[in-house]
């Protein structure tokens, strides 16, 4: 109950109150914290160890057509990113127990000594990454996240596809962003992709973003203007006529432009280093989708409790408070908690 409170509470105090209330079992917010931290640390060596039971299996997963319709075949999706956590500084550690010392020295009290202080960290924030494997019509899902770099975030790319059976999906999708480290982990683990699409809101970001610098800011609204109608036709051919006909339309574009030619050739770069995954009109041809969007609600899911206005912390502890969210978000609440009383037992 405290875990499943403190998901939707703004802080460990709220939690608490909301505990006491639909409980009546009363804890100070600091103990709920602890309580909290702890469950969600034990989630995560669960999950490490493999203990964690998922109830769905890449044969529960049937593909949809271009039509929408469910076709015979099986289909699964990987997608990973990462997203930027708040922590605690050493900086902010040493001042906040200096803070805690001189509180002490004032009261004149002989008070027990403090417990050894966990060491900050040297930035305020830090990237943890997140790995889903979803199907087309989400209704099956499984989310892991981790503090660790991309050899570990490989990794559970690799432990996650094989509890869910992603080798026996008859069409494995990946859907990613396009960064580097997540293709270098999906070659490197030697998972079994059929595909791996770069997800098309990325593209039209690095697009707008060249629209931009070239044309300067227009009204959203005016599809007339010439950067906006520009950023639409070429969007309209990745789309609709694939990777050849886009890098012949920007190598053209950029052939004849006067002004703003650097941001012409990032976004020429872009797509040139990401030519095999521009496969839009390949994967609308047999019902993929062709957006990360199930993965980008992951990221904002399992930091939605660690981010907000004074919130920093300790790596560990914002690891285990996501791993809460990923249970939930991956349907394994229920079957975790009762693993407990089927012990009891």
């Amino acid at each position: 109950m405290a875990c499943r409170l403190n998901l939707a509470a703004r802080d460990f105090d709220k939690a608490a109150e909301n505990l006491a209330r639909a409980a009546q079992v009363r804890l100070s917010g600091e103990f709920l914290r602890q309580v909290v931290e702890s469950e969600g640390k034990a989630i995560q060596a669960a999950a490490q160890a493999g203990r964690l039971e998922v109830d769905w299996h890449a044969g529960d997963c049937p593909a949809l057509g271009p039509d929408g319709a469910e076709t015979e075949q099986t289909r699964l999706y990987l997608g990973s990113d990462g997203v930027m956590v708040p922590l605690i500084t050493q900086q902010e550690k040493d001042r906040r127990r200096a803070k805690v010392k001189d509180k002490r020295r004032r009261r004149g009290q002989k008070c027990q000594p403090l417990p050894r202080a966990k060491k900050g960290t040297e930035g305020p924030f830090k990237e943890f990454k997140i790995v889903t494997l979803y199907d087309d019509q989400a209704d099956h899902r499984l989310v892991s996240v981790t503090s660790g770099d991309c050899q570990v975030a490989g990794r559970i790319m690799r432990r996650d596809g094989g509890r869910v059976g992603l080798d026996q999906a008859d069409d494995k999708v990946g859907m990613v962003d396009g960064s580097e480290w997540i293709k270098n982990q999906i070659r490197q683990q030697s998972l079994p992709l059929d595909a791996l699409g770069l997800d098309f809101y990325h593209l039209a970001e690095n697009v707008h973003k060249a629209r931009r610098a070239v044309y300067g800011e227009e009204d959203a609204e005016d599809q007339q203007a010439p950067g906006n109608a520009w950023a639409a036709r070429v969007l309209h051919t990745a789309k609709h006529e694939g990777s050849a006909a886009l890098q012949a339309e920007l190598e053209g574009w950029h052939r004849g432009l006067k002004r703003g030619k650097k941001a012409a050739r990032q976004l020429l770069n872009y797509v040139t280093e990401r030519q095999e995954m521009i496969l839009y009109p390949e994967f609308q041809a047999v019902g993929r989708q062709i957006g990360s969007g199930p993965t980008e609600s992951m990221c904002k899911a399992t930091t939605q409790r660690i981010k907000g206005r004074g919130k920093r912390w300790d790596t560990d502890n914002a690891e285990g408070i996501m791993a809460l969210e990923a249970l939930d978000q991956s349907g394994g609440w229920e079957a975790y908690w009762e693993s407990f009383l089927t012990e009891a037992a």
